[in-house]
């Protein structure tokens, strides 16, 4: 009983450190959020008949949610079911671990409740509790987040975390936002070996929880807060790469130029599901934002294993790598609302940063060696969008592409495959309006394998074999040599490169994906979406 008292207690450290309750401010709940006005998830559920089904996510926290049958406190809740509970690498024991805030973030994703449904009701969700060691629990976090990853017959598709650890209970001397703690090392290494992505919530700056958003390989989410019923601006208690001065705070930021922040979602003044089946008070916080991100992924891949299914032309098993799922959520992102003429790319809102700077004032925007903003990312979730970028399907280079698609394919620097990819754009684009273009790879991280079981076992660590570097460049489609781009994503530093740019006259135009740096395998696997307006 002390331990569990104990543990209660830390949990709501971890929560309060997350989550903020705003009792002046309506909820506004996953009716708004999930909608227009949010990331417009409704919208799948009811046009294209898109919950979810079959696809397999994840959640790790310190705590589980409820499941009625097996907890006492969800005797009343029939809105959210997981498919199966787990302490650390083992099922769940009745009653244990059960916590209100890894409840209310479960039913961001699969709420049933015909008030507060969440963002993908129908997908299984497999999730486990770590638990709680004073001295930081990031091997105990490592062996649960394996555990989840290998459910749903070794199919989870993404891992939801809305918590993190404390940069000053990792036990390294001087410990960094460097990518190297235990736990980011872990997940780097899961995404890979069992193809999954994980969604961290975003909290680095001083005193927050920032381990493990230094990860590289999955996506890491900032909170946006509604403005006039439009979820559309990072909220002030946000702290992205860079936390604003007006936090008053020092940061906890990324060693070097690298940003942490890959998309905003919906997070502010939130109301969800305890474990009883009741709604809770207003909440907010990263917390709530990241479960949006990772249940949109259960959609997107839901209509992909429709499509594989029916044997549908220009769809691939490929459709099912966390590369595209991540390429595809980040292009897809709302930047700059549009008129109506389509050249913003029909872009639903204009997402501003805690300054009401938007991504055009942005820094990366400006700069070809800075592929993200500080507390954008690539700007504000929206499920729509993201169905709408990988609907068309894979295009490869070896013909021309349409104006909207995605691709996943490798470059190398043997004879395994070509230093550079060329996509040619089948139509000329119109001058004025503007393209966008994502691509993502993966950091790699092996495991030492001391009992040589091909898992991960607590004792055991990770080596950082390091990013091999890719380059994205926009060109004419007649250009051959770089130095006459139009734009490029050239960062040192980040597992993304992203385009946003004008296009300066009607033309043809291409893509171009370029192998710049060998870090470790001479060949590089990729994924790459692109989003452009033909000529009108």
């Amino acid at each position: 009983m002390r331990t569990r008292q104990r543990m209660a207690t830390v949990v709501g450290w971890f929560v309060g450190s997350m989550t903020v309750s705003i009792l002046s401010i309506p909820a506004l709940a996953l009716v708004v959020s999930t909608g227009e006005g949010g990331i417009e998830a409704r919208r799948l559920h009811e046009e294209y008949n898109l919950t979810g089904r079959k696809i397999g996510i994840g959640q790790v926290e310190i705590g589980r949610p409820a499941l009625f049958g097996l907890d006492k406190p969800a005797s009343n809740n029939f809105s959210v079911s997981p498919a199966q509970l787990f302490y650390q690498d083992q099922p769940a024991p009745p009653n244990f671990n059960v916590d209100g805030h890894a409840a209310s973030v479960a039913s961001v994703m699969i709420s049933q409740d015909k008030r507060l449904r969440g963002v993908a009701p129908d997908a299984r969700l497999f999730a486990a509790a770590a638990g709680f060691d004073q001295r930081g629990g990031q091997a105990q976090e490592c062996l649960a987040s394996q555990m989840v990853a290998m459910q749903n017959g070794g199919d989870v598709r993404a891992i939801n975390f809305s918590f993190g650890e404390p940069l000053a209970q990792d036990p390294r001397p001087n410990a960094l936002l460097d990518g190297n703690a235990l736990l980011t090392l872990c997940i780097d290494w899961s995404s890979t070996t069992h193809d999954v992505m994980y969604v961290i919530a975003g909290n680095q700056g001083s005193g927050g929880i920032p381990i493990p958003t230094d990860h590289y390989n999955g996506m890491t989410v900032s909170n946006s807060i509604a403005v006039n019923g439009v979820f559309r601006k990072v909220s002030f208690a946000d702290l992205g790469s860079e936390p604003p001065s007006i936090q008053g705070r020092p940061p906890e930021s990324n060693v070097g130029d690298r940003r942490s922040i890959s998309i905003a979602a919906p997070g502010s003044s939130m109301e969800t599901i305890q474990p009883d089946g009741a709604a809770t008070p207003p909440v907010s916080g990263t917390s709530f934002a990241a479960p949006h991100v990772t249940a949109t992924v259960a959609l997107i891949q839901e209509y992909g294993d429709r499509q594989i299914a029916a044997q549908a032309e220009h769809w691939s098993l490929d459709a099912r790598r966390h590369e595209v799922s991540k390429a595809i959520l980040m292009n897809s992102a709302d930047k700059i609302q549009d008129t109506g003429d389509g050249l913003f790319l029909g872009m639903t809102r204009t997402a501003v940063d805690q300054r009401n700077q938007d991504w055009l004032a942005s820094d990366a925007y400006a700069r070809e060696a800075l592929p993200l903003d500080a507390n954008l990312g690539t700007g504000h979730l929206n499920a729509y969008r993201a169905y709408l970028q990988f609907q068309p399907g894979q295009y490869s280079p070896e013909a021309p592409i349409p104006a909207i698609g995605w691709d996943y394919r490798s470059v190398g620097l043997d004879d395994s495959a070509p230093a550079y990819r060329d996509y040619v754009f089948a139509e000329p684009l119109q001058g004025g309006s503007h393209v966008a273009i994502t691509l993502a790879w993966n950091r790699q991280v092996l495991l030492q394998d001391a009992n040589d079981n091909g898992a991960y076992d607590i004792g055991e660590t990770f080596t950082n074999q390091g990013l091999n570097n890719l380059d994205i460049y926009l060109l004419r489609a007649e250009d051959e040599g770089i130095e006459s781009r139009i734009w490029a994503s050239n960062s040192q530093e980040d597992s993304v490169e992203h385009i946003f740019h004008a296009i300066p006259r009607t033309g043809r135009y291409k893509i171009r994906v370029v192998y710049r740096d060998q870090v470790n395998d001479p060949m590089q696997n990729y994924a790459i979406a692109w989003w452009a307006v033909p000529q009108q």
